[in-house]
């Protein structure tokens, strides 16, 4: 199993206050298609949230990674403020500084209101993560299966 990395928490633009710290990941996130031999990749910050059922990913992010839409498979509808938007669901391989690469799935949304979300499915079963609010900080590990 790896050591836990350390990272702190980050104060959100134009908010003032301890309150306005948030868990923003510094990742990589590239997209592999078949036909294309060199990987779009970018360096982004994902912002963790316990409370999201799925992994978000705004559509101008997916653009950017090469994704087509009319290739990205199933529509659905995610709920709350991105109710009224279609998604589609992706896989692309995340790379977080000290662990090994990783698969996660988004639901790629056709919104740009939203950041890169990092939630139960599957960043949390990925990665067990503790918050240490009083410290300002959170740490993420590999969980042991995949080790």
């Amino acid at each position: 199993m790896s050591t836990p990395r350390r990272f702190p928490f980050i104060k959100a633009e134009g908010h003032a206050g301890s309150g306005s710290l948030f868990p923003w990941l510094p990742l990589k996130l590239s997209y592999s298609r078949p036909t294309v031999f060199n990987d779009a990749t970018l360096d982004l910050m994902g912002l963790l949230d316990t409370g999201a059922t799925v992994n978000v990913l705004p559509y101008n992010i997916g653009a950017k990674l090469g994704v087509k839409w009319s290739e990205a498979q199933s529509d659905f509808y995610l709920s709350g403020t991105l109710a009224d938007f279609p998604a589609r669901s992706i896989v692309v391989t995340a790379e977080i500084s000290g662990f090994k690469p990783v698969r996660l799935a988004f639901a790629w949304t056709k919104s740009n209101d939203v950041p890169v979300i990092l939630g139960q499915t599957n960043f949390f079963m990925e990665f067990d993560v503790c918050f240490f609010r009083d410290s300002k900080a959170f740490e993420i590990r590999e969980k042991k299966s995949r080790a």
